[in-house]
């Protein structure tokens, strides 16, 4: 019975430790949350993001984004909503408007 507990036992741990880089992988991108831009880099962002749009609001912002360093959401009077690409510098890199993508 000994044999077969330790065979089991050494059956499970080589599973566990084959399936471990999966586990760890599939763990970093639910880790990946969005961080919002806070103080003065989400008041520069706000800015630089309003003034590409010409008017509008802030209801998001993202920092480390897939897509650039600074990502924000600008709402328009219209109810359109903008996610506005910026640099580390503040500069526009692109923006996104309904799922359609341009760069300006």
């Amino acid at each position: 019975m000994r044999d077969r507990t330790k065979l089991l036992l050494i059956g499970v741990a080589a599973t566990a430790a084959a399936a471990l880089p999966a586990i760890a992988q599939a763990s970093a991108d639910d880790d990946r949350a969005e961080v919002p831009a806070t103080g003065t880099d989400l008041e520069r962002g706000s800015e630089a993001a309003i003034a590409h749009l010409g008017g509008g609001r802030v209801t998001g912002s993202e920092v480390g984004d897939e897509e650039s360093y600074y990502e924000i959401e600008v709402t328009l009077e219209d109810g359109r909503q903008v996610d506005v690409q910026l640099d580390e510098s503040f500069d526009v890199v692109g923006s996104e408007n309904d799922g359609a993508e341009t760069d300006d």
